[in-house]
Order: structure tokens, then C-alpha cells, then sequence
């Protein structure tokens, strides 16, 4: 276990450094390599006394635009993989993340309404996470209470619920945005997801919530882990199931709802990063959920990178990168589930 720990950990770190670098050194606005990095190494205070060759507008570019959006990139990224894997470890299914449960779509409903309404300030930056959380837990409530039945609940009628409830509260916040004529950017913002015109007090905004969730998840790896033989297999072995199952569940809603407050709806991260990880290293989720939050940092800061350079100047939406990436692989994921279940 200490040798895959190196060798995995080690692996991550070095792949998330690298594509922080590449990230950062690339942009619509023309700064050089070289000076991207000059810039932040001009940071280091005992460079600051140094003579430079850019303008302050560069150093703000870099410094307040590119930097904190890398960052923020990496930090939703980790907190959506993190939530997919909570999600896929108590409903013990691979199909099983945020989005396709309806969780992240339910989360931006509360986000929405609290800008169509001007509450977005009520108690702070805090506002609009508690909100999400909420809206988020109450719509799994009604995922599972749609998908249960006396014979238990399948996961095809779980898959269909959430798909349902997406749709529906899609539909209620595209309701919100034919309602509003000043604010119509603010609430298509949560429908797309995006990271743009964020700054810093959204980056420290997240880390609490992550260090949260990466706490909570890895304690009850184990328990995950025993998850894996059965529900009944588990509590025989001295598990409590049904408050590990409301702890990981209610620990990833956080996750979600802290991701969907500052970036929107972002689809499929939580389905496509646990399940590669899966593949790389096994079903161990003292291994999965930690690996998780690196592969989901990478995942999205790729495909913000992606979304900003694509069609430069003009930006497309992140939420869109991720669901053309996410959409093939979630039918893949469907059609191979369908084929060994058929034994073909």
C-alpha cells in the first residue's frame, strides 16, 4: 500500500504541476512565456527589488486573472471528482455522480433563485453554498424517493430519476432566466458553468469545503471498501450503514453544491475521473478518492484551458468541454454495463 501511495501519489503530483505550468503559460492576451513567469517569480519577495520589462496591466493579467482561475480550476475539479466518488461508493455504481443524479442541477436552482431574487449577500460569500447545499440535498431526497420501490431500487430507475429531475429543474432555471431582464448573464452563468471573471475570493471560498470533503471521504474509505461486499455483508462486519451512507452522501452534496456555487453546472467530472482512476489503480478507495481529486483538478483545468484557448478570444462555456467529453463516455459506460450483464 505505501509503495502504490508513492508511486500513484507521486505520479499525480507531478502530472497536476506540469499542467498548472502549461496552463498558466498560455493565454488570449499575448504575454510571453517568459514573462508569464517572470511575473510570478517577480512575486518571490526577495525578487521584488528586481527591474522588470512588463506593465502593470500584464502583472494583473497574470497575477489576479490567470493564476486564481488555475487555481479554481483544480479546486472544482478536485471538489466534483471527490463528490463522484462518494456518490459512486455508497450506491456502489459506476453511473453515479452529481449530474446524472440531478444533485449539481438541483444545486444551481438555489444558486439561481437567490440572484433572480437579489439575495445573493444575505449572510455573506457564504450565501450561496448554503443555499446550493440545501436545494442539492433536497433534490437527492426526491432522486431516491422516485427511484425506490418495494423491490428495492434498481439502477436504471435511479439513472432515469436523476435524468428526469435534471431535465425538470433545467427547465425551471431556463423558467428563472425568461423572468429576469437584468440578470439574465448571472443565472445563464449556472446553466452553462464557467470559470470566468472569478478572482481570488472564490479560490479561498472552496478550499475550506475541500479539505472538508478530502477528510470526511478518506476516513470512511474503508467502510467504502467493505461497501463493496454488500450493504448486509457490511453491517455484519460492524459497519453502520445508514450513517456512513448519510455522511458520504451528505459530505459529497457538499462538495457539489461548494463547485456549482462558484463555476455553474458542470457535468459528468464526477462520473468519467472516478471511473478512469478506477481503472488505473483498482477499486481500493483508500487509493480512489485522494487520486480522485488530482484526476479531477487535471480533468478541468484541461478543459478550462481548452474552453479559453479553443475559439480565442471568444470563450466557450466549461460546462459544455466537459459534457461533449463526458456524454460518449457516459454511453460507453452504459453500453459495456449492458453487454456483460447480456454476457456478450
Amino acid at each position: 500500500m505505501r509503495h502504490q501511495w508513492l508511486g500513484y501519489g507521486g505520479a499525480a503530483v507531478l502530472l497536476l504541476a506540469v499542467s498548472i505550468i502549461a496552463s498558466l503559460s498560455v493565454g488570449s492576451s499575448g504575454i510571453s512565456f517568459i514573462d508569464v513567469w517572470g511575473i510570478l517569480l517577480h512575486q518571490l519577495p526577495w525578487l521584488r527589488d528586481q527591474p522588470v520589462s512588463w506593465s502593470e496591466g500584464e502583472m494583473a493579467i497574470v497575477t489576479q486573472v490567470r493564476l486564481s482561475r488555475v487555481l479554481l480550476a483544480v479546486l472544482v475539479g478536485a471538489c466534483l471528482a471527490l463528490a463522484g466518488s462518494g456518490f459512486q461508493g455508497v450506491l456502489r455504481n459506476p453511473l453515479a455522480d452529481p449530474y446524472t443524479l440531478g444533485v449539481a442541477s438541483g444545486s444551481s436552482v438555489g444558486a439561481a433563485a437567490l440572484i433572480l431574487f437579489g439575495y445573493q449577500a444575505a449572510v455573506g460569500i457564504w450565501t450561496i453554498p448554503i443555499v446550493a447545499f440545501l436545494t442539492g440535498i433536497a433534490t437527492l431526497l426526491v432522486v431516491f424517493w422516485l427511484a425506490r420501490s418495494s423491490a428495492g431500487m434498481q439502477l436504471e430507475t435511479l439513472i432515469l430519476s436523476g435524468v428526469i429531475i435534471q431535465a425538470f429543474l433545467g427547465a425551471f432555471v431556463s423558467f428563472m432566466v425568461s423572468l429576469s431582464n437584468s440578470v439574465v448573464n448571472q443565472i445563464l452563468f449556472w446553466l452553462m458553468g464557467s470559470l470566468a471573471m472569478k478572482s481570488w475570493a472564490n479560490v479561498y471560498m472552496l478550499i475550506p469545503f475541500l479539505i472538508i470533503g478530502v477528510i470526511v471521504l478518506i476516513a470512511y474509505a474503508q467502510h467504502l471498501n467493505v461497501f463493496l461486499l454488500g450493504e448486509g455483508q457490511a453491517a455484519h462486519l460492524g459497519i453502520r450503514v445508514e450513517r456512513t451512507k448519510l455522511i458520504v452522501l451528505a459530505c459529497s452534496t457538499l462538495l457539489t453544491a461548494a463547485a456549482v456555487s462558484v463555476a455553474g453546472v458542470i457535468g459528468f467530472v464526477g462520473l468519467v475521473v472516478p471511473h478512469v482512476i478506477r481503472l488505473i489503480v483498482g477499486p481500493d478507495y483508500r487509493l480512489l478518492i485522494p487520486l480522485s481529486a488530482f484526476g479531477g483538478g487535471i480533468f478541468v483545468l484541461w478543459a478550462d484551458t481548452l474552453a479559453r484557448m479553443a475559439l480565442s478570444p471568444k470563450e466557450i462555456p466549461l460546462g459544455v468541454v466537459t459534457a461533449l467529453i463526458g456524454a460518449p463516455f457516459f454511453a460507453y459506460l452504459l453500453h459495456r454495463r449492458k453487454r456483460l450483464e447480456g454476457g456478450g
